[in-house]
């Protein structure tokens, strides 16, 4: 991966990030500034990491949806022009803003992936297009399962300080 794109996956990152963590701040005024800044950078490497990782599921998707994986082909990975889009709805979209907005731009840039990963695979449009939309739901799934175990740990915390 090229160091323009990881810093565009890390500032993709720290906008979802963002859209996450200011209405947690805003709610919480006696949250600590460090803590809140550690808060936004873990979940800016959260969220670069599951970015990253959205072109490697769906090509583990199409190689296990084709019998025999095509010979030699390449690895479909982030360049800076699919990246940007992404990056573009991070910044203007981030869930604070309007989380329908948010959605259509990822299907957007979900788009500007099945293409590429058609060509490096062999499969047909509809297929890629299949692998792409079930990466991209399975991992925010799994994202919001851990967000939602690592909030139910926190307000345990939370009470139990209190008691």
């Amino acid at each position: 991966m090229s160091p323009v794109v990881v810093v565009l996956l890390l500032l993709a990152g720290l906008s979802e990030s963002a859209g996450r963590i200011l209405p947690l701040v805003a709610r919480r005024p006696g949250m600590s500034r460090p803590h809140a800044i550690l808060l936004l950078l873990a979940g800016a490497v959260v969220e670069g990491t599951v970015i990253a990782l959205w072109p490697v599921t769906a090509v583990t998707l199409a190689e296990l949806m084709l019998s025999a994986p095509p010979p030699g082909a390449a690895a479909l990975t982030w360049t800076p022009g699919l990246l940007a889009p992404l990056l573009l709805a991070a910044v203007l979209a981030f869930p604070l803003l309007g989380p329908l907005l948010h959605l259509l731009l990822l299907v957007g840039v979900g788009a500007g992936l099945i293409a590429p990963l058609a060509a490096t695979t062999g499969l047909d449009w509809w297929g890629a297009a299949g692998c792409v939309a079930v990466a991209g739901v399975g991992l925010a799934a799994a994202v919001d399962a851990v967000r939602r175990v690592v909030a139910k740990i926190i307000a345990a915390r939370a009470r139990e300080l209190l008691t």
